[in-house]
């Protein structure tokens, strides 16, 4: 053991006296060799410049401990196409172990902060994101909501005081059974309820269907775009759920109700005629 620790002082005169080229004369031949230069380095492997010049020059009070030193020798032959291993043992051998009687205490630098992104950009960045869909949302739904509030509303029917005729009961369609599918022929959006519960809230998509399920007891349809929408009850093509250009509202979504079409305003009732006496007096 007592001639290993004597053997780094004669091992640095043997490879100063053989006139092998140090690791730091290695280094910088090699990277002149691929045209770059020190900050090249820097940049690639992250190793502040004054550490590489010191490994260069082989100016060991300047860099850190051993174990640090030959890591950032490492680092450098791997940016420059030299053998890792074989530079970290020669730079052992160079060192020959003097950095260790040092008892100065090395503070190694952290990368520069202005090669990464500063935490606040992120944040802020992603804050910034948030909130655009959340104001995206919100003018999205207020420009639903004031296209139904302002759909206009049919005036009252006037009161007749004439007798009318009762009017013929309308032709009962053909009964259609099946599932009832909404098919949508352009963007639409459309909300499906039953009983207050809501199944479905969003934009179909030009092609996408929604299919209501056979357990629904009183679906109701609101649809923001009514001439976007085809509903079919199994095979048959039930007519429109609204007229176009104006928000549809309650429409129920029964099979039967459906291929009746949107119901119409109800006839106001008309006044009774008023008997008169006509007994002779």
């Amino acid at each position: 053991m007592a001639k290993r620790e004597i053997e780094p002082e004669a091992m640095d005169e043997g490879l100063a006296e053989s006139g092998a080229p140090t690791v730091g004369e290695r280094l910088r031949a090699a990277r002149e060799k691929q045209k770059m230069n020190l900050e090249d380095i820097a940049a690639q492997t992250r190793i502040p410049l004054r550490h590489l010049e010191s490994i260069e020059t082989a100016d060991w009070d300047h860099l850190p401990a051993p174990t640090y030193t030959v890591g950032f020798a490492k680092s450098y032959a791997g940016a420059v196409g030299l053998d890792r291993t074989e530079i970290g043992e020669q730079l052992r051998e160079e060192m020959g172990g003097q950095r260790f009687t040092t008892s100065q205490v090395e503070v190694l630098e952290a990368a520069d902060p202005a090669r990464t992104m500063p935490k606040w950009l992120v944040f802020g960045a992603i804050a910034a994101v948030i909130l655009l869909i959340v104001i995206m949302s919100w003018l999205n739904r207020r420009s639903l909501d004031q296209t139904g509030d302002s759909a206009p509303t049919a005036p009252p029917a006037a009161v007749s005081t004439q007798p009318t005729q009762p009017a013929p009961p309308p032709a009962q369609p053909a009964a259609a059974q099946g599932p009832v599918v909404l098919t949508a022929i352009a963007p639409a959006w459309i909300q499906v309820k039953d009983q207050g519960k809501t199944l479905f809230e969003g934009e179909l998509a030009a092609g996408q269907t929604y299919s209501v399920p056979a357990t629904a007891i009183a679906p109701l349809l609101k649809a923001g775009k009514p001439e976007a929408l085809q509903v079919k009850v199994g095979a048959a093509t039930a007519p429109a759920v609204g007229p176009a250009g104006k928000v549809a509202a309650n429409v129920s979504l029964k099979a039967a109700d459906l291929m009746r079409g949107p119901a119409q305003p109800a006839t106001a009732p008309t006044a009774a005629a008023v008997p008169t006496n006509t007994a002779a007096q």
